[in-house]
């Protein structure tokens, strides 16, 4: 159950950081933070994730997409297969 908020949650914020020049602002003007604050969130998504027994490939996905997401182009599309990834599973798990 925790997992799957989790799941939605982050992968909203995916999505909102995927936005073309609106989620590169902003990750560059908070000094890359929301990628340190995503790698968190993923981390704990994946930890919930495990011990409940659901889907782990989107927040390992944003584990990933949290350590290359300050590469410009390659972040922004990254940011938004991990969306999509997070919020299918979020959804298959209702």
């Amino acid at each position: 159950m925790v997992s799957n908020i989790l799941k939605w949650v982050a992968g909203g914020l995916e999505g909102f950081l995927g936005i073309p020049i609106l989620g590169g602002t902003i990750i560059v003007s908070l000094l890359w933070a929301p990628l340190f604050i995503m790698l968190a969130l993923h981390i704990v998504g994946l930890v919930f994730a495990s011990s409940e027994g659901t889907d782990k490939t989107g927040h390992i996905l944003g584990i990933v997409t949290s350590v290359v997401g300050f590469i410009p182009f390659v972040g922004m599309i990254m940011h938004i297969v991990t969306a999509v990834f997070l919020l299918m599973e979020a959804a298959k798990n209702k």
